[in-house]
């Protein structure tokens, strides 16, 4: 008996067809008529699913984010009793994946040339990402005794994801020596305070 994957919702379909123009040929070639035409949908079809261009944008590197939230999300998983490894885990898990993400090396590549509409969503007006990305991890942490306030907490948090998404965007080190720094530095925020 042949089992067949269950086809894919139109979103995700403009979505994946979204990616694949956008790393074969750049974002600024990507039109709602061309990614129509892939998919074999109407114009409108596409801008009910996806609305406009930049949300478009947005909607496929929140995708991506998903993606590499449940790396996050196993990698705490894997280490329930042991914050300072679930970090160092989950960071070299994201940082790995990172390399071979062909969305975000069209992104990065593009910032080198005229094609950087999609850079903000990444680096300056990231809020959405961040925000994302930040939730994520303080529902990760909240079970571990990390015995920093609340603000002391957020503050941790925050210096751990945007660490993590600046050596995504680029990096300075192979992905295992970065999550051994990221870890380092947090198992000291975490000792200073007695957690």
């Amino acid at each position: 008996m042949t089992v067949t994957a269950p086809p894919l919702a139109m979103r995700e379909r403009v979505l994946e067809a979204a990616v694949t123009l956008t790393t074969d040929d750049g974002w600024a070639h990507v039109t709602m008529a061309r990614l129509a035409e892939v998919v074999g949908v109407s114009r409108q079809t596409v801008y009910n699913e996806v609305g406009s261009k930049p949300a478009l944008a947005e909607a496929m590197i929140l995708r991506e984010l998903d993606r590499f939230l449940g790396l996050v999300t196993v990698a705490f998983d894997a280490h329930p009793t042991e914050l300072v490894e679930a970090i160092r885990a989950a960071s070299r898990a994201v940082l790995e994946a990172s390399q071979d993400n062909q969305l975000l090396r069209a992104i990065v590549s593009a910032t080198h040339g005229a094609d950087t509409e999609l850079l903000p969503l990444l680096t300056t007006h990231a809020g959405t990402l961040l925000s994302t990305a930040k939730a994520v991890v303080v529902e990760r942490v909240a079970p571990y005794d990390v015995g920093l306030a609340p603000a002391q907490l957020d503050a941790a948090i925050d210096m751990v994801v945007r660490v993590v998404l600046s050596h995504v965007m680029q990096p300075s080190a192979a992905p295992d020596r970065t999550a051994d720094d990221i870890a380092w530095v947090s198992a000291r925020v975490l000792r200073a305070h007695g957690a």
